[in-house]
């Protein structure tokens, strides 16, 4: 103070009159405004503070900045658009950040000021559950920075969308609208929602569209989602699903063939349940169906071309055109050819003619036919193959019944059990036949709507039953036979190879028997008299007159017991006397039993034609 009244003293200035300007100077500032003003310069120049100033001149890469303090402050050039500094004297507020000091310059920021004015312009404005605008600017752990005036703001990624997003880098750069969800003032922290907007604005979409929907509107949707079975449609705060069948009245293998995400379709509603808020969606219904005339376009009996498009185990789908297509089934592939598998005849996407068999419009379903197109070989068996005409074929299969025949390929014919011996009884067709057996029968008849042929192997020899057996064996007549089957009502004797006869119970003995095999077994040899030969029902019956000796024995037990009596005579032949003895008296019975067959056979041959 003394120093500065010195230097009045020495340019001769009067204290009053420098009081006297000085006030002139601050005019009507009182003491107190001009502490307060000392005060806000002091703190301006304090670090993180706002400053306004004006720009110098730019020296390298910085730019010099007067903020009205002894010594200029710099802001580094890359903090300016395009790296161009505005012209010298353009005012600029900037951050006090520090001084330099090797140099003594004040380290100023135009980039922070802009973003604490930025913080300070949103949060003024702004509070939890404002709207903001912002552009998504860089992808950071967790989310997304937008940019809102200068000021990044955090956009974490569960809050990106309603349906989980993938890759969240696919939203930079683009311009997003989301809702404050958390303000953090001493952070500097805002945390928005895009999600959150978006479910309380569909919420309102949706009750309006439930509101107005109704079955039969025609409504444009965003495709959202796409599956195996169809794709989910956006129509305005609610999902529809349009199923893959009612995308294209054509073949479609893949929704993705139809249609893309995010691809705007027009849809027609087919179905709403307002209950579960279900609803379904239909592309094609907004065309008309090619089902429209279908029968104009292919009468039955009409011979068309199509495409094999799918081959099933039970036939092929042949496409007519786009979303015609019609079933040839295993069945109608070939006239005579036995099909195991469609491929045998046809290949995916080979073309093919066939003819329209029926139409079921309701359905949506045409039944085709291969074998159509050409000429039906059954319509000629009976002319090839008629009554009477002997054929050679081989035994493709057998049955309980029967046995089928290849006649010719594809034409097969049925020999009856009952067709193939005239004498014997056959149960099974393998008593007589083997698979792969090739056989001579007769063609007995030919049905060709159905399909059949009627085949026999006895009716190539005359029936025995007109002459040879009734001249053979006649009521009274004395024979030999052996049992080969025992029921409850009595047993079966065979007389002859394919010829049995009927011993009934009754005509066993005498006596009354519970059971015929009180009296015979299977297998044992017994005379019998001939009772009746019936030529209508082919069918002899018996009466038991005794059991020849040795009768008890079994056929194989008989063989057995006549080797081992060869072998014993043998034997003998070289032994002593008594055994002769016994030899002899052991060949007695055989020698009666030759004699019984012999006489035997000449009744049957004294018997009258």
């Amino acid at each position: 103070m003394n120093d500065n009244k010195s230097l009045l003293r020495r340019f001769d200035v009067e204290e009053e009159d420098l009081e006297r300007a000085v006030a002139d100077a601050m005019g009507a500032l009182g003491s107190s405004q001009v502490d307060e003003l000392y005060e806000e310069s002091v703190h301006d120049f304090a670090p993180n503070a706002l400053i306004k100033g004006k720009v110098l001149r730019q020296v390298a890469e910085d730019v010099m900045v007067d903020i009205g303090y002894k010594s200029e402050g710099v802001v580094p050039l890359y903090e300016f658009e395009d790296l161009e500094p505005p012209p010298p004297g353009t005012e600029l507020e900037v951050l006090m950040e520090g001084m330099d000091s090797a140099t003594g310059l004040l380290l100023l920021s135009k980039r922070r000021a802009e973003r604490l004015r930025g913080w300070e312009r949103i949060v003024s404005t702004h509070g939890e559950g404002d709207i903001l605008n912002g552009e998504a600017t860089r992808k950071i752990k967790g989310g997304l920075l937008l940019d809102v005036g200068g000021v990044a703001v955090f956009l974490p990624a569960s809050q990106i969308d309603i349906r989980r997003v993938p890759d969240v880098a696919t939203f930079i750069g683009r311009p997003l609208e989301c809702k404050i969800i958390k303000i953090d003032r001493e952070r500097m922290n805002i945390v928005v929602s895009r999600r959150k907007l978006l479910e309380e604005r569909r919420t309102m979409l949706r009750d309006e569209l439930l509101t107005n929907l109704e079955e039969g509107q025609v409504r444009t949707g965003t495709v959202k989602n796409i599956a195996d079975f169809g794709a989910f449609l956006d129509i305005g705060g609610v999902d529809g699903l349009l199923h893959i069948t009612d995308m294209s009245w054509g073949r479609v293998n893949h929704p993705s063939e139809v249609v893309q995400l995010e691809q705007q379709l027009e849809v027609k509603v087919l179905r709403f349940d307002r209950e579960r808020n279900r609803i379904a969606l239909g592309l094609k219904q907004l065309e008309t169906s090619p089902w429209e005339e279908i029968e104009k376009k292919y009468p039955v009996g009409s011979r068309v071309a199509g495409e094999v498009v799918n081959i099933m185990p039970y036939g092929a789908f042949v496409k007519l055109e786009d979303g015609i297509e019609g079933l040839v089934h295993i069945s109608e592939m070939s006239w005579t050819r036995r099909v195991n598998h469609p491929s045998e005849m046809v290949n995916t996407g080979e073309e093919v003619d066939v003819v329209v068999l029926d139409i079921d419009k309701d359905k949506q379903e045409i039944s085709l036919g291969m074998k159509q197109t050409e000429v039906n070989p059954w319509t000629e068996v009976e002319e090839r193959y008629p009554i009477g005409t002997i054929i050679e074929g081989v035994v493709r299969n057998l049955t309980n019944y029967g046995a089928f025949i290849e006649i010719e390929e594809g034409i097969d014919g049925l020999l009856h059990v009952s067709d193939m011996s005239w004498t014997k009884k056959v149960t099974h067709p393998s008593e007589t036949l083997e698979k792969g057996d090739t056989v001579r029968a007769v063609v007995l008849s030919v049905d060709t709507e159905k399909r059949r042929v009627a085949l026999g192997m006895k009716q190539l020899e005359q029936d025995p039953w007109q002459d040879d057996i009734p001249r053979r064996y006649g009521p009274g007549d004395i024979v030999a036979g052996r049992v080969t089957k025992v029921t409850n009502f009595g047993v079966f004797v065979s007389l002859e190879d394919g010829l049995e006869g009927l011993l009934h119970i009754s005509e066993l003995t005498d006596k009354k028997v519970e059971s015929p095999e009180e009296v015979v077994r299977m297998g044992q040899l017994v005379d019998i008299r001939v009772l009746k030969v019936d030529i209508e029902e082919r069918k002899i019956g018996l009466s038991m007159i005794g059991v020849p000796q040795h009768s008890h024995l079994t056929e194989e037990e008989e063989q057995a017991a006549a080797a081992e009596a060869a072998g014993d005579a043998g034997d003998s032949a070289e032994g002593d006397a008594p055994a002769d003895d016994a030899a002899a008296s052991d060949a007695a019975p055989a020698e009666a039993e030759a004699s019984a067959t012999e006489e035997s056979s000449d009744n049957e041959d004294e018997k009258p034609d």
